[in-house]
C-alpha cells in the first residue's frame, strides 16, 4: 500500500516537536496515530491501517504565493515517490490549523549521507562507496524514467535507514520555497551544474552533474568545496574549477566522474550509461573480492600496491579507502540547499586539464596474470 499518497488530518499528528531546519524548510517529528493503511482486509473489505508510527513533518514554504505549476510539478513528484521503494516515502500533506502552514508527512531516516560518511569514512571501502553512488544513481534512473528531474541532489538530500542498511533520495517534489524568484536558482551550490547557475534550464544532464559531485564526495568523505557559497565560488565553477582527484580513485571511477562533471551538459553520459558503468564495476568488485581469497592462499601481495600502480578496481574489502582524508566537521562552512542570485556570469567551460600518465609494472602485471588463471583453474575445479 505504499503507492497511497492520502490527506492527513493534523489531529491524528501528536506529540510534534522541532527537530532542525533543512534549507529552506523547518523539520519537526511526529507521532502518526492511526498510522498509513498497510493491507486490505478482505472481511471488513476496507483498507486496514498500520496503527501508531513515528513521521517526520516537512513544513512546505510560501505556499501561498505558488503557482498552479509548482503545485503540478510537486504533485507529479509524489506520483513517481510512490511508485517506487528507492525515494524517502511520503505518507500524504497536513496543515496545521494554527497557521495554516502545509506539511508533508514522511517516513523516518536516521542521519543523511553527509553525516553518513562524516562517522563512517574511515572504513569504508571502494566496492561499499560503489554501491552507494549506485543506489542513487538507480533512484534517479527511476526519476528519469518518468521524465522528471530531481532539480536539487546533494548528500543532505540522501538518507540512510539503519533498518533497511540502504540509502534512500529525498526531497522529490515541492523542492524549495514556492515563491522563488523566476532569475534566481534554488539549489545547494557545490552540487549546482555550471550552465544552470547561468540560468539555463534544469535538465536531466543537471542531475548527472549533481552526480558527478556526490561520487567525489563518497571518494573523500567530506563535501566538495569546504569554503563559503558565494559569487567567487560560482565563478570558479563556471570556469571549470572541480575538486582534486583523490590520490588511489580507481582509473574507471575517475573517468565517470570527470565526465559527470563536465561543462559540456551533452558531453556528460546519460542515466541509463552511467547505471550500466556502475553495475558493470560492482561485478567486477565482486568477481576481485572472491579472486582475493584465492590470492591469499597462494601469494601474498600488497593490496594497496596492486591498486595504486595500475588503478584497478580495489579487491580489498577490508581495506579503507578513505583513512587518509578526515576533516573537521567544524571546519565545514557548507550551506543547505538555498536561493541564489548571480549576475553577469561568463559561459561554462571546462579547465585546462593536464595529460595525465599510467605507469604500470610489468611484472606485476604477470602476477595478476598467473592469479587469475589460479582462480579460474580452481572454479573448473580442476586444481
Amino acid at each position: 500500500m505504499s503507492n497511497i499518497v492520502e490527506w492527513i488530518p493534523y489531529n491524528n499528528l501528536q506529540n510534534i516537536k522541532y527537530l532542525t531546519k533543512g534549507g529552506c524548510s523547518e523539520i519537526y517529528t511526529a507521532l502518526w496515530i492511526d498510522g498509513n493503511y498497510e493491507e486490505w482486509d478482505p472481511k471488513e473489505k476496507q483498507l486496514k491501517r498500520c496503527g501508531r508510527i513515528n513521521v517526520v513533518l516537512k513544513k512546505l514554504e510560501n505556499v501561498e504565493s505558488a503557482n498552479k505549476s509548482w503545485f503540478d510539478e510537486g504533485i507529479s513528484h509524489l506520483h513517481i515517490s510512490s511508485k517506487t521503494s528507492l525515494i524517502v516515502r511520503c505518507y500524504g500533506l497536513t496543515q496545521n490549523p494554527f497557521n495554516g502552514n502545509y506539511m508533508l508527512v514522511m517516513y523516518p531516516m536516521n542521519i543523511n549521507l553527509r553525516e553518513y560518511l562524516q562517522q563512517n569514512h574511515n572504513k569504508l571501502t571502494w566496492k561499499e562507496g560503489i554501491q552507494i553512488i549506485s543506489d542513487i544513481v538507480t533512484t534517479v534512473s527511476m526519476i528519469h524514467q518518468e521524465n522528471a528531474i530531481h532539480r536539487d541532489l546533494h548528500s543532505g538530500n540522501v538518507l540512510f535507514s539503519q533498518i533497511n542498511q540502504g540509502f534512500y533520495v529525498s526531497d522529490l517534489g515541492f523542492c524549495g520555497p514556492a515563491n522563488i524568484p523566476l532569475d534566481s536558482i534554488y539549489g545547494n551550490l557545490s552540487y549546482i551544474a555550471p550552465e544552470v547557475i547561468v540560468k539555463k534550464k534544469y535538465s536531466f544532464a543537471s542531475d548527472i552533474y549533481s552526480i558527478g559531485m556526490l561520487m567525489w564526495e563518497i571518494s573523500s568523505g567530506q563535501p566538495p568545496f569546504i569554503k563559503k557559497h558565494d559569487y567567487d565560488l560560482a565563478i570558479k565553477i563556471i570556469n571549470g574549477m572541480r575538486p582534486k582527484i583523490i590520490p588511489g580513485t580507481p582509473l574507471e571511477y575517475k573517468e565517470l566522474m570527470e565526465q559527470c562533471w563536465d561543462a559540456n551538459p551533452m558531453k556528460r553520459p546519460d542515466i541509463g550509461t552511467l547505471l550500466n558503468k556502475f553495475r558493470d564495476l560492482l561485478r567486477v568488485y565482486t568477481q576481485n573480492e572472491n579472486e582475493q581469497r584465492i590470492i591469499s592462499k597462494f601469494i601474498n601481495i600488497n593490496n594497496s600496491q596492486l591498486n595504486t600502480r595500475f588503478n584497478v578496481n580495489s579487491s580489498s574489502t577490508n581495506s579503507s579507502f578513505f583513512g587518509r582524508f578526515s576533516v573537521s566537521s567544524s571546519n565545514w562552512n557548507i550551506s543547505s540547499s538555498r536561493v541564489y542570485n548571480f549576475e553577469n556570469l561568463p559561459e561554462p567551460r571546462n579547465a585546462t586539464k593536464g595529460k595525465n600518465s599510467l605507469l604500470c609494472s610489468f611484472s606485476l602485471y604477470n602476477i595478476i596474470l598467473i592469479i587469475h588463471f589460479i582462480y579460474l583453474v580452481e572454479q573448473d575445479g580442476n586444481y
